[in-house]
């Protein structure tokens, strides 16, 4: 990689990092949703010229898909836990109905691993946060352990990863 490369990449991830930290602010105020916080957070910095509007946009949406991702997670084992302890489903005992819940769940399941799979999707040159990258072509596995720029696979020099927390 060239030292253009390298100082870009460094740059996108300082972005990343103000983008995320200064719509954890705006979140924290209360005052505004995910998408207006980071909306907001892009503005100002690409309002005081520390980087372009095309680079704040781009970045915000790496931080956007981060985000999300978090959300769904937590979204999805509160309501799985929910669905443990509700005093219906468990008194309800007739087979049938136990069985109609188990294809439905199932349902529900396969849809949000396809929607997880696709979430977990990661492109060399995205910014992302600590975790495992997996090559989808080699297997390979990229230990990141802070918010960085994707590079290709080291092994295939592939560019799509798959990403484990």
């Amino acid at each position: 990689m060239t030292q253009g490369h390298d100082d870009q990449g460094r740059q996108d991830v300082g972005l990343y990092e103000k983008i995320l930290k200064r719509t954890e602010e705006i979140l924290e105020s209360g005052r505004k949703n995910l998408d207006d916080a980071l909306r907001k957070a892009s503005d100002e910095l690409s309002g005081a010229g520390e980087f372009t509007r095309e680079q704040a946009d781009r970045i915000s949406g790496y931080v956007r898909r981060d985000a999300q991702n978090a959300i769904d997670s937590a979204l999805k084992a509160k309501d799985e836990f929910k669905g443990v302890v509700d005093p219906q489903r468990v008194s309800a005992g007739a087979q049938s109905v136990f069985a109609r819940m188990l294809q439905t769940t199932s349902e529900k399941l396969a849809e949000w691993a396809e929607k997880s799979e696709q979430n977990l999707e990661y492109r060399t040159g995205e910014v992302t946060t600590p975790g495992t990258l997996t090559c989808k072509n080699c297997k390979e596995e990229l230990h990141i352990k802070k918010t960085a720029k994707i590079p290709p696979c080291p092994r295939c020099h592939q560019t799509l990863f798959r990403k484990s927390f």
